[in-house]
């Protein structure tokens, strides 16, 4: 009889960690941290991301805030390499990243991408008094091309001109400051950005044709499409209230 009874004993504890267990998991919260949407970036592509004193501000920063705030979350940012920000969001050490990202077809087989919240041109610097006239001279020549390593200008160049003529950096301005002392012919990062570094920079211009158009979104673990499911829909309303469009109208006028 008291076997039997602490067999029922055994089964009755048994299913009632099982259930537990169960419990925990349906209540497993669908961020990195519970309450926290933690945004990895690269936090030196003006106007999208860049430190005002201590703090990152810029295009992404609020969009990502705007969007933590719908979800009822604390926005956390982390500034990191470019190239490894979605390394760590594949490997959920961040809930998504965000640094002016664009879509393409071999970033979405690593992760997921949130709906296109902006657009972006990928612009080619040069110096005021550079032989180069336009994009198609740049691709002809035989010139060295700055980008910051793993961003589509990396990409991009690196399948027009071939990997002997890119040379790679860790930020944008590394690239710019390479222009500025000859040791790049030009430099191929995002329009915006490019507005400011030429205009913090001496002796710079952008050509005037543009090298390639492209779209922007958030990137977010394959496996969360809870998360992505909501953050679809925080840009929707977002976008719908005009919370978006006054966001990068702040930092990119349209009369600008």
């Amino acid at each position: 009889m008291k076997k039997v009874f602490a067999k029922i004993i055994s089964v009755g504890l048994i299913l009632s960690m099982a259930g537990a267990m169960a419990g925990c998991t349906s209540k497993k919260s669908m961020t990195v941290k519970k309450g926290t949407l933690t945004m990895a970036t690269n936090a030196y592509f003006p106007p999208y991301e860049y430190y005002e004193g201590t703090k990152i501000v810029g295009i992404d920063a609020e969009i990502a805030e705007a969007v933590a705030k719908k979800l009822d979350l604390e926005l956390e940012i982390v500034d990191v390499e470019f190239a490894s920000i979605i390394a760590g969001v594949q490997s959920n050490k961040y809930d998504i990243g965000m640094a002016g990202m664009t879509v393409t077809d071999e970033r979405k087989e690593a992760v997921n991408f949130s709906s296109t919240y902006a657009t972006g041109i990928q612009a080619v610097i040069v110096t005021e008094d550079s032989e180069i006239a336009d994009v198609d001279a740049l691709l002809a020549g035989e010139y060295k091309v700055g980008v910051q390593q793993g961003t589509t200008g990396d990409i991009y160049m690196g399948d027009d001109v071939g990997e002997d003529r890119v040379v790679r950096f860790s930020k944008g301005n590394d690239a710019v400051l390479a222009l500025s002392t000859g040791k790049v012919d030009a430099v191929v990062i995002d329009n915006e950005p490019a507005k400011s570094f030429v205009a913090a920079n001496e002796g710079l211009k952008i050509l005037p044709t543009a090298y390639v158009e492209e779209e922007y979104a958030m990137c977010i673990n394959k496996s969360n499409t809870e998360l992505l499911d909501k953050i679809n829909q925080a840009l929707k309303e977002l976008t719908e209230d005009g919370t978006i469009p006054a966001i990068i109208e702040k930092y990119i006028p349209s009369n600008g």
